[in-house]
């Protein structure tokens, strides 16, 4: 089955370095993508170009005259309205500074949640031009992680990325916290690049313990200290925590977060550097599942949780994106004693390969 981060040929354009290739004799833009580019700031002689009608300029700055003449060649030309909050037509993932940018802990007006509030007000019946702009935000997101993650013609990422999941209510003081946070710790510093839901809680912890891959144990306890202090993400002083942390280690090793909008009650962490926010939660579960190729650890958590198991397992069982991945259960009492969901998915796996990747 075709992996939906498989290589493709079409190139996509958001650089000025890379339309100028483009546009250099005997090369083309047919059958190209040019995104998020501002032509008013350059000089291009577009009618020695090749384009047209495959050529596609999605949210590119341009004079009247320059669109006209475009559009008379057969180039598709998309803008979407200046007062959005957010960006459709991205060439870059998030970082939690932009995401941030305009918050204190006395108010919050950060761009996080005005985009937050914009989607909220019609979640559940977009108008349809509302509807495009957020299928084409989180497909441009899709571009983006397909080109951090390097993915080759049959699906596989360069980058070994290994998913945590878990609980979002998990406090910081909890011991399936710190957990999480070594079990992360580990994996980054064994060459792996941990990836996460981007909140708080569980994926917290796994982004957290990514960054601080390589630190000493005086330093990480410094840092479960720090965190204690404001244990829930509803706790007063939870994001100052967390910046206090980054001053105690200003730099550390990066990570993926894979959050939504979806759940507006939850903040994002701090701790990924790389950030794929997405409207569509599905989507954005899916797409997490999918790009963790080389596993998944399965921290405690709920009802969310457990329908990630359950996904994951259905990937594995079909091998939805051509290859099977490790399933990795961090706690024997949560998923053999409480629950009986390790013993019904070695059930469901017998007889299967993905079997032999099944680890309590």
């Amino acid at each position: 089955m075709e992996n939906k981060f498989a290589a493709t040929a079409a190139p996509r354009i958001d650089t000025i370095e890379a339309l100028a290739t483009h546009c250099q004799p005997g090369n083309s833009l047919r059958h190209a993508t040019v995104v998020g580019l501002d032509f008013t700031r350059m000089h291009i002689d577009w009618s020695t170009v090749t384009l047209d009608q495959t050529t596609l300029l999605l949210g590119c700055r341009m004079e009247l005259e320059t669109e006209l003449a475009l559009r008379r060649r057969g180039a598709n030309i998309l803008q979407a309205p200046e007062d959005l909050p957010y960006r459709p037509f991205r060439s870059r993932l998030y970082t939690w500074q932009e995401l941030l940018e305009g918050y204190s802990e006395g108010a919050d007006h950060s761009a996080d949640l005005r985009i937050y509030e914009h989607f909220s007000a019609s979640r559940y019946s977009p108008a349809t031009d509302e509807a495009l702009w957020q299928r084409i935000h989180d497909y441009s997101i899709d571009e983006q992680l397909r080109e951090l993650l390097q993915f080759d013609a049959d699906g596989m990422t360069q980058r070994r990325v290994v998913g945590f999941m878990g609980g979002h209510g998990m406090r910081r003081d909890h011991p399936d916290y710190e957990r999480s946070l070594r079990t992360a710790k580990l994996l980054t510093e064994a060459g792996y690049m941990v990836a996460s839901g981007g909140g708080p809680g569980v994926m917290e912890a796994a982004n957290l313990g990514a960054y601080l891959a390589g630190v000493t144990d005086p330093i990480l306890e410094k840092v479960l200290g720090i965190l204690r202090g404001a244990p829930h993400y509803r706790s007063p002083g939870y994001h100052a925590g967390a910046l206090a942390v980054l001053d105690l280690v200003p730099s550390g090793h990066e990570s993926l977060a894979i959050p939504t909008w979806f759940y507006g009650h939850e903040p994002s962490n701090l701790f990924g550097s790389h950030i794929a926010k997405y409207f569509s939660n599905s989507i954005r579960e899916d797409t997490l599942l999918a790009v963790a190729l080389y596993g998944i650890v399965f921290a405690p958590g709920s009802a969310g949780t457990t329908q990630e198991i359950f996904m994951d397992a259905a990937q594995n069982h079909y091998a939805t994106f051509n290859f099977i991945s490790p399933m990795v259960f961090l706690g024997r009492r949560r998923y053999e004693v409480e629950t009986q969901i390790y013993p019904v998915l070695r059930q469901l796996a017998a007889g299967r390969r993905y079997a032999d990747y099944l680890y309590l």
